[in-house]
């Protein structure tokens, strides 16, 4: 089977977050499953050249606002998957991909409509369509929208059908409705159906009601985002798609995070053998900062990007109370300029014990995930979440909200079975959160219990493979016409 995946972002070309790490693993695993994948993400300033791919040296990008111009270079090849790099500097060639100062491009519905056209004319110089092309976020859920209209006659699309990922609801693409003329979008188009979104032009919402089928990152936050409490919003549109719904649970890539051969951190180990882990931690307390580390002392990691979504505010109302225990907080991160100054505030008023990196940092992330003991995830909502999982394998036990794919991939742990891979709290408050900590840091001093709990973590599998195979099924019942997908929704568009 062909799959094109259109995305905005994919490691190790460009990333903000999560999706870049999916994009950069799914296809490859898809790829091991004999399937011919090519991946089309933008070339932003930071991202190096590739070489130009002869059929895509000048493709026309037909929007409303003025025809632009695109090429397309070759990223990285292996077997069955070419990663490839949409090349348009008047888009891309920005010192960021989304936002600067901490304000959105404001043309970022004609820079990501570029992205949705570019793929699509480049697939079209390919000998053979794609059987599915499968889009991530609101930056590539203009795709479905143009096969419906602008391609929808175009016979070399007949049979392809396209997948929507949903990877965190609350970024939706929002714009003035006055934007659609510029991309190519008729106004027969915003309606409450497609793209009308309490008078704006929603474009996640018009790829949810055209795209053939839907699929968020874990089973919860499937079920979650049908609800007003999660749904941004949406939660009416989602419903209405609910037979083709539905949630697969992230998977990571283990060659890169894997304590048993990573090259970034100073020790490597295994279940088995763990000496390697304290000498982890003592490298991270020293390099943070402590100059004599008691290494007896719990150590919590926190990597993350610095947003209302993660759960800072409960750290800002019990960061007294948290200081006030046996620990060290090693966190690493950057985002929403009032959590950058939370995080320096409460490191320069514990600078021994609250140890802060405003940055991105992909190999002290590894040597956080390495050294830490705990790792702290209190998120309000949380789609997948990858740093839990990633964790585990290193033997750094979550401490999380139950919520999202934290509900779905962490188990709390049960003393008198000794099952069980982390410690879960359910209310949004800082109290819960400051309980449960508590608690792991009680088992921490069981070195019986608290090494069993390790080696739970470290034994668990979320290797992509099972994830691909169930994307897998999704693609192959679309195409032998199992799932009827988009055709009810594209009859609605039609009949406005």
């Amino acid at each position: 089977m062909k799959i094109v995946f259109v995305a905005s972002e994919c490691v190790p070309f460009s990333k903000t977050g999560g999706l870049a790490d999916v994009v950069g693993a799914l296809p490859k695993a898809l790829a091991k499953l004999s399937h011919e994948v090519d991946v089309l993400v933008p070339r932003y300033r930071n991202t190096p050249p590739g070489s130009v791919l002869p059929e895509a040296r000048n493709l026309t990008l037909p929007l409303s606002s003025g025809f632009r111009f695109a090429s397309v270079q070759l990223g990285k090849r292996s077997k069955n998957l070419r990663f490839c790099l949409v090349d348009c500097p008047e888009f891309f060639d920005r010192e960021a991909l989304y936002r600067e100062r901490g304000a959105d491009y404001p043309d970022n519905y004609l820079r990501f409509a570029g992205l949705c056209l570019a793929a699509l004319e480049f697939m079209k110089r390919s000998e053979a369509p794609p059987s599915i092309i499968h889009c991530h976020d609101w930056q590539s859920a203009l795709v479905p929208v143009y096969l419906r209209t602008l391609y929808r006659c175009d016979p070399f699309f007949q049979k392809t059908r396209v997948v929507l990922t949903i990877h965190n609801l609350a970024y939706q693409g929002l714009f003035p409705p006055d934007v659609l003329p510029q991309i190519s979008i008729g106004w027969e188009l915003y309606n409450h159906h497609v793209l009308e979104f309490y008078g704006k032009a929603n474009l996640l919402k018009g790829g949810i009601a055209l795209a053939d089928f839907i699929t968020t990152v874990s089973p919860t936050y499937a079920k979650e985002i049908q609800t007003k409490e999660y749904g941004c919003g949406l939660e009416g549109a989602l419903r209405s798609r609910a037979d083709r719904l539905v949630g697969i649970l992230n998977g990571v890539d283990y060659d890169a995070w894997n304590p048993a051969k990573d090259k970034l951190i100073p020790a490597r180990y295994t279940p088995s053998r763990l000496e390697g882990k304290t000498l982890c931690k003592k490298a991270l307390l020293e390099k943070m900062g402590v100059a004599n580390p008691a290494l007896d002392r719990p150590t919590v990691g926190i990597i993350s990007r610095f947003d209302p979504q993660k759960g800072f505010d409960l750290i800002a109302e019990v960061a007294e109370q948290m200081m006030n225990l046996e620990l060290y907080v090693t966190a690493l991160g950057t985002g929403e300029p009032e959590y950058e100054q939370l995080f320096r505030e409460l490191a320069q008023k514990y600078p021994e014990k609250f140890l802060v990196r405003v940055a991105y940092d992909n190999e002290l992330a590894h040597q956080i995930e390495a050294g830490a003991d705990m790792f702290l995830m209190p998120s309000r909502y949380e789609p997948c979440g990858l740093n839990q999982i990633y964790s585990m394998k290193y033997g750094t036990v979550p401490v999380v909200r139950a919520t999202g794919g934290l509900e779905d991939s962490v188990k709390a742990y049960d003393r008198s079975t000794r099952e069980g891979t982390g410690f879960k709290f359910i209310p949004y408050t800082g109290a819960a959160l400051l309980e449960t900590l508590k608690e792991a840091i009680g088992l921490y001093h069981e070195r019986d219990h608290w090494k069993q709990l390790i080696q739970n973590c470290m034994r668990q599998d979320f290797s992509w493979e099972q994830s691909a195979r169930q994307y897998a099924k999704i693609y192959e019942e679309l195409q032998s016409g199992e799932v009827e997908g988009a055709k009810t929704a594209a009859a609605a568009v039609a009949s406005n």
